[in-house]
């Protein structure tokens, strides 16, 4: 299962990423974080339902810091998990 998450709020400079890759990593999910341009927190992850709806948990949460003020998401399809390995941070400059 794939799914693609929009973090909206105060979620950039905050360790939100961090956060968001040491959440995942332990729940063993495959996929990528990074900032958008707008200001939001992007979020592609693969695994089971269970770990994702888990991490949907944590990034409701947010790191200390932070304020998460909408969570929006979707499903992928399946095979764009073909391209997925370690949960990793995208363009961390």
């Amino acid at each position: 299962m794939v799914l693609h998450f929009l973090i909206q709020g105060r979620v950039q400079g905050v360790g939100f990423r961090w956060f968001v890759q040491r959440e995942a990593s332990e729940l063993s999910l495959c996929g990528w974080v990074r900032n958008t341009e707008d200001g939001d927190v992007e979020v592609v992850a693969s695994g089971s339902l269970e770990d994702l709806n888990e991490l949907r948990a944590s990034l409701r949460k947010g790191p200390r810091g932070s304020r998460v003020d909408r969570v929006m998401e979707h499903y992928l399809k399946d095979e764009e998990a073909a391209a997925l390995d370690a949960f990793r941070i995208e363009g961390a400059w």
